[in-house]
C-alpha cells in the first residue's frame, strides 16, 4: 500500500496543501518549523485517529478555524481507495470512504496503515508506562481495528467506575452505590479481561521482531526483549496457592525473555477471555476497601506495564542515548514486521514514516535503518538538512517552503 494524494485544509500550519506521492523513498526537506512535520503528523492521524505530538485535537486545528480535514488516496494493488477525514473542535469527528456517506471517524481504522518514527518515541523508553502501553494499544488497533471498540468501552467503564469510588472517598457511599460498583465491576472485568487477552497475544507476536530489530540496528553486543506485567499477576487463588506465576525480576536478561514469559505469564496467556474476566472480578472485590479508600481502580489493564529489557537490565535508566534510539527504532521495526506478516496474509504493508529521526543517530545507526528501511513499498522521510539522509535512501526530493510545497525535483 502507498499514499498517492495528500490533501490538508486547515491543518496546523497549512490554509491549504496538496502533496503528490509514489512508491518508493520521499525525503521531505525543509528548514525546522516550516511543516515538514505536520504533512507526517496528518498522515499518521489518519492511521491512528491521534497525534504523536500531542493528546488532543484542538492544536491540529489552524488558529482561528473550527475544523480541519485530511483527504488522502490510498492504493493497494489495482485498487484505490480516497479517504476524508474531518477533525472538528466543537463535536464529534466525522469521515468518508469513496466520498460515500459520513461515517464514524473510527469506521476508517485499518484502512490506512502506517509506522512513524520521530523523536517523541524517545518515551517509549524513558516516559511513564502509559506511553509503552498506547504504543501496544495503537499497533493492536493497526492489527484488529475492532479493538478501537474495546479500548473504548473500557476507557469509558473506568471513567464512570472511578467517579463511582470518588464518591466512597468522600463519604457518601451507600448499600445502592456498592450495588452499582458490583454491576460496573463486571462491565469492566470483561473489558478488560479482553483488551489483556489481545495485548498478550501480541507481545507473544513483537518479541522475536523486537530482538531481530535490535540486533540488526547495533553490533549484536546486547540483546533486548520485553516483559509484559499485568496486576493479576499478584492475585491468590482460593487455595491461597499463586494463581499465576509470579512478574520477572527489573534485572531479567533479555535472553531470559522468553523463559521470564513463560515462567510468569504463561498461565496469563492461556486463560481466554472468561477465564480472565473471572480473574478480574476476584481481583475488584479484593482491593475492593483499597480502591474506596483511595478513590480510584487500582487493578486492570490501565496498570499494566510493558517493561523493556537491554542485557541485563531495563532499558529505563540504564540504556545509554544510542542504545535508548536503538531500542525505540525497535520497537518500531518491530511493529513493522508485524503488519509485514498480516500483510503476507490478506493485509498490506505499512507506510514507514520516519520524521526528523535521522538527525538523532550517528552515522553507523543511519546507514542500518535506512538499510533496513528503503526496501519498503512506500517510505517517506523529513529532514532539515539533506545532508543527514543515508545515501542508501536514493530517491524523490520535495522542498517544503512557507505556506506549502515547492514542486519537487527527482534524483
Amino acid at each position: 500500500m502507498y499514499l498517492e494524494q495528500l490533501s490538508l485544509t486547515d491543518f496546523r500550519s497549512y490554509t491549504q496543501v496538496d502533496l503528490g506521492l509514489e512508491p518508493g523513498v520521499t525525503v521531505v526537506v525543509g528548514s525546522n518549523g516550516i511543516g515538514k512535520t505536520n504533512l507526517m503528523e496528518a498522515i499518521g492521524y489518519l492511521a491512528t485517529l491521534s497525534s504523536h505530538r500531542v493528546s488532543s485535537d484542538a492544536p491540529l486545528l489552524r488558529f482561528g478555524t473550527e475544523r480541519a480535514l485530511i483527504r488522502a488516496k490510498l492504493v493497494r494493488g489495482v485498487q484505490s481507495t480516497v479517504l476524508e477525514l474531518e477533525i472538528n473542535g466543537n463535536r464529534a469527528n466525522r469521515a468518508r470512504i469513496n466520498r460515500s456517506n459520513p461515517v464514524r471517524a473510527r469506521d476508517i481504522l485499518g484502512i490506512c496503515q502506517t509506522v512513524l518514527f520521530a523523536p517523541e518515541d524517545l518515551a517509549l523508553v524513558k516516559g511513564d508506562p502509559s506511553n509503552r502501553r498506547r504504543f501496544l494499544d495503537e499497533l493492536l488497533v493497526s492489527l484488529v481495528p475492532r479493538h478501537a471498540a474495546t479500548r473504548s468501552d473500557y476507557d469509558r467503564v473506568l471513567k464512570q467506575r472511578n467517579a463511582l469510588l470518588k464518591s466512597g472517598r468522600a463519604g457518601k457511599f451507600t448499600a445502592g452505590h456498592e450495588a452499582t460498583l458490583d454491576v460496573w465491576d463486571q462491565h469492566m472485568a470483561r473489558a478488560g479481561a479482553e483488551l489483556l487477552h489481545a495485548r498478550l497475544e501480541l507481545v507473544e507476536r513483537l518479541l522475536p521482531h523486537l530482538q531481530n530489530a535490535y540486533a540488526q540496528l547495533t553490533d549484536g553486543s546486547k540483546a533486548a526483549g520485553a516483559v509484559y506485567r499485568s496486576n493479576l499477576q499478584d492475585m491468590i487463588d482460593d487455595d491461597g496457592e499463586a494463581a499465576v506465576g509470579g512478574p520477572a525480576s527489573a534485572g531479567a536478561s533479555a535472553a531470559g525473555v522468553a523463559g521470564t514469559q513463560a515462567d510468569g505469564l504463561e498461565n496469563l496467556r492461556l486463560l481466554s477471555v472468561a477465564e480472565l474476566t473471572d480473574r478480574y472480578v476476584r481481583a475488584f472485590a479484593a482491593s475492593r476497601r483499597k480502591e474506596l479508600e483511595r478513590g480510584v481502580s487500582l487493578v486492570g489493564p490501565h496498570r499494566d506495564e510493558l517493561e523493556l529489557v537491554l542485557g541485563q537490565v531495563p532499558a529505563k535508566g540504564y540504556a545509554s542515548h544510542g542504545e535508548t534510539w536503538s531500542m525505540c527504532l525497535s520497537l518500531r521495526l518491530a511493529s513493522y514486521y508485524v503488519m509485514l506478516d498480516d500483510a503476507r496474509t490478506g493485509g498490506s504493508a505499512p507506510i514507514l514514516i520516519l520524521d526528523d529521526v535521522f538527525a538523532e543517530l550517528d552515522v553507523q545507526r543511519r546507514r542500518k535503518l535506512a538499510t533496513i528501511v528503503s526496501g519498503a513499498e512506500q517510505v517517506l522521510v523529513t529532514a532539515a538538512v539533506e545532508d543527514d539522509i543515508p545515501v542508501e535512501l536514493t530517491g524523490r526530493r520535495v522542498k517544503v517552503i512557507p505556506g506549502g510545497i515547492d514542486e519537487p525535483d527527482t534524483r
